[in-house]
Formats: C-alpha cells, sequence, structure tokens
C-alpha cells in the first residue's frame, strides 16, 4: 500500500481507536440520520462490476428511495486499506463499501462496519458464500456480506501458443512457460510483487502462509520445505519466463498481453472484458488482435487432472458504522445482494454471492475454467492483523527480492519472522 505505512501494531490500534469515535452503528450522531434527500455515496472498487450493474444499483436504489441519491466512487485496490482506515474514520465517510475479502476482518474486528444481523436474511442468509460469510463475521455478528467471487485462470491467445500443447500439471506449465519465452515476449507476465500468482506453488508444494499453534501464536511457513521449494519455482519463472518488471505489480494486465508482450497472463477471470474492449472504450482493449482469438484454463495441479489450489480472490460489502444514514444505507447494500443484482454479476462471468444464481453464469470456456479453480481455492490466514500484513507489503517486498535473483532460503525466513511479528504482536 501506497498512503502509509503502518507497522503491525499500529494499524491495529489506529483501527480501533478510530472506531471507539464512531459513536455506534446508526451514524455519526447516533442516530439512523434524516433519510429525505440524502446522497448515499458507495464505494466501489477498480473496474470488476460492470457498468449494467451500477446502472441497475443507481436506478432501483432511487427508484425505490425518492428523494434520495446514490453516487458510486471507484476506488483503486492500491492503498486501499489505509485509505479505508482514513476515511471510514472520518466526519465524510462513505456509506456502504466495498472490501478485499482477505481485508474484511481488520474493519469488522475494529467496529468501522454496521452490524447486520438485522437484515441477514434479506440480504440472501443461508444461500451466501460460507467463506465469504466467515470473512465478514467477527465474534458471531455479520459485518461484511459477500459480494462476489472470482479465481485467477491462465489465458493465452491461440495464435501466439500455436500448436503448443496446453500444459496440465504445474511442473509443465513452468517448463513450457519458460521455454516460450523470447527477448520481445515473456513465457508468463509474472511481476515481482505478484504475490496473488506465487501464493499457488507455495499451497502445491506443500508450504502455507501462516497456520495458529495450540497456543493460540501463528506460524509462518514459507521457510517450511514446501513453502521453499514454492518459492522457488516462482523465481525460476520471475527470471527465465518473464520479462514483467521485478518490482512491478499486477495492475493493468490487459496492457502487456494486449501488446503480445506474453503468452500466458494469469489473471481473473474477468479480465477478459478487459483484453477484449473495443478500440472505442475508455480503456481499449485487443479485440480484434491478440483478444479475436482468447482462450483460459485454470492452473493446473501437481497432478494431471487436478487444478490447483488458487487464491480465492473476490470482495464483501459492508456499511460504515460513520455513514449518516445507516438505515439507507442497509437498502442499498440490500440491492447489491438482490437476485437481480447478482444475476447481472453472474451473466458478466462473477462467481455470485448467493450460491443458487450459479446457474446464471455463462457456460464459456473462461467462466467454466474460473469455476474449476475456484472449487479448490485458498484464502489468507482468518486473522484481523492480516490487512497489516497486506498493508506493509511484507510478501510483495520478499517476492521483488526473489524475482532479483536473491537467496531463498533467507528471503522466506525472514519474511516469516516479519508476518509471525505482525500476526503475534
Amino acid at each position: 500500500m501506497k498512503i502509509l505505512r503502518f507497522g503491525a501494531v499500529a494499524l491495529t490500534s489506529a483501527l480501533a481507536l478510530t472506531a471507539c469515535s464512531s459513536g455506534g452503528g446508526t451514524g455519526s450522531d447516533g442516530a439512523s440520520g434524516d433519510t429525505e434527500g440524502a446522497e448515499i455515496r458507495v464505494w466501489l472498487v477498480g473496474t470488476d462490476t460492470p457498468d449494467v450493474a451500477r446502472e441497475y444499483l443507481t436506478s432501483t436504489f432511487e427508484e425505490e428511495n425518492p428523494g434520495s441519491t446514490l453516487t458510486i466512487e471507484e476506488q483503486s485496490w492500491t492503498g486501499l486499506v489505509d485509505k479505508l482506515t482514513t476515511a471510514l474514520s472520518s466526519s465524510d465517510s462513505p456509506d456502504v463499501v466495498e472490501v478485499g475479502n482477505t481485508q474484511a476482518a481488520t474493519f469488522t474486528s475494529a467496529g468501522y462496519f454496521a452490524p447486520l444481523d438485522d437484515i441477514a436474511e434479506d440480504l440472501g442468509g443461508d444461500d451466501l458464500l460460507p467463506g465469504f460469510v466467515k470473512a465478514g463475521t467477527w465474534e458471531d455478528t455479520l459485518y461484511a456480506a459477500p459480494y462476489y467471487a472470482g479465481s485467477r485462470i491462465v489465458f493465452y491467445s491461440g495464435q501466439v501458443l500455436g500448436s503448443t500443447p496446453v500444459p496440465t500439471t504445474l511442473a509443465e506449465y513452468v517448463q513450457t512457460a519458460t521455454s516460450l519465452r523470447t527477448a520481445d515476449r515473456s513465457g508468463l507476465w509474472f511481476p515481482g510483487q505478484d504475490w496473488y500468482n506465487a501464493l499457488p506453488f507455495v499451497w502445491e508444494n506443500g508450504g502455507f502462509i501462516a497456520e495458529p499453534d495450540d497456543d493460540g501464536t501463528w506460524e509462518a511457513g514459507f521457510s517450511s520445505p514446501g513453502g521453499i521449494k514454492g518459492l522457488q519455482q516462482v523465481q525460476h519463472l520471475m527470471v527465465n519466463a518473464s520479462n514483467a518488471p521485478k518490482d512491478g505489480d499486477e495492475a493493468e494486465l490487459q496492457v502487456p498481453f494486449c501488446a503480445g508482450q506474453t503468452t500466458f497472463l494469469s489473471a481473473p477471470n474477468w479480465i477478459r472484458w478487459s483484453i477484449q474492449a473495443p478500440a472505442d472504450a475508455e480503456a481499449p482493449g485487443c479485440p480484434d488482435t491478440f483478444g479475436a482469438d482468447l482462450h483460459a484454463f485454470p492452473l493446473p495441479g501437481a497432478t494431471a487432472g487436478q487444478t490447483a489450489k488458487v487464491f480465492a480472490g473476490g470482495s464483501n460489502v459492508a456499511v460504515a458504522t460513520k455513514s449518516a444514514n445507516v438505515d439507507l444505507a442497509k437498502k442499498a447494500l440490500t440491492i447489491l445482494l438482490s437476485e437481480e443484482y447478482q444475476t447481472i454479476l453472474a451473466e458478466n462471468s462473477m462467481i455470485p454471492a448467493r450460491k443458487s444464481l450459479a446457474s446464471a453464469l455463462p457456460q464459456d470456456e473462461f467462466t467454466q475454467a474460473s469455476a474449476a479453480a475456484a472449487a479448490n481455492a485458498e484464502l489468507t490466514p482468518a486473522t484481523p492483523k492480516w490487512g497489516d500484513v497486506e498493508a506493509q507489503k511484507v510478501i510483495q517486498d520478499a517476492l521483488v527480492q526473489i524475482a532479483q535473483g536473491g537467496d531463498v532460503p533467507t528471503i522466506a525466513a525472514e519474511l516469516d519472522t516479519q508476518i509471525e511479528s505482525i500476526l503475534n504482536g
């Protein structure tokens, strides 16, 4: 994150202190606020939510709440934890916010989100994705509802891959990506900070991020035998298969793909819309070149016929405790979780928050590859302090060192020390 750099204790303490000044769960003045003529501000992150869904949210809310308006303010994933920390504690807090599923516990545990148990059934109840419900629950109270889920899949252009067969195991994937690299084209685009795509190699080799011991403390596992083996595969790919910047991140991945700078691109399934965006779009893709014969497959596992354990991407949505109109904000949240809205997300290849709407997902190869990958997806450690790990970018910093050719066991051991210090601080 680039706005602030909190220490392990500092971020959690700052969250707790600012949450204490929130005045309860009904707005900054302790009341639900005057809902007539109110403006509800919704923070959505990135471009993942399609325009048709945004338009449905705005129009439906304003039709159901005459005199009030809803404004969507798009935020960036970069620096989001720090920006939310500042905004949610201010007198000008947004009303409804999207947050990454791994970041949710940081805010639910600190009192930044209003409790949702009173509308849990309206939001979907038992139909909601259980893993994301868990991520948004703190001390048996729901504070952040699931929004959508997704997983990374491997994209390629048929004209670029040519007659080379699609790999069926993780080892073949590494070998194929390495063999396809040239001076002008990566076999796999793998920027140094891309920790989302590094995790599957750790998991598939038997390593882990961090696990709780019997005494409640956390033990990190990047320096475990499986963790080191996985990170060595990551280093091999970053050094020998990728021309991506060694200190780069995973933003705007459609750009190198459309420039013909890579054969394989591991990215969220919804990036296909950016790749295939028309030339007159605000952010044009390459629908007539490399996007014309776009294909995808789930990352293969260590054993043929199995998919790899991949990072479970996706988001939760919540109502800000300091919203001036908590009741009205909850109405907006109910629309976000409605069957109609979630069906729109599903039809745009985003795994819906409601399990019963999975049938609305398209039957194309991209969505089906994503669904196959999601079936074997893993989450980051379920601790409120995980947000501190992300905010301090310790994994990203370690991966940059690995991409630059550093000693993997030494880097992994130091990374584990940093993670344990944060989680047990």
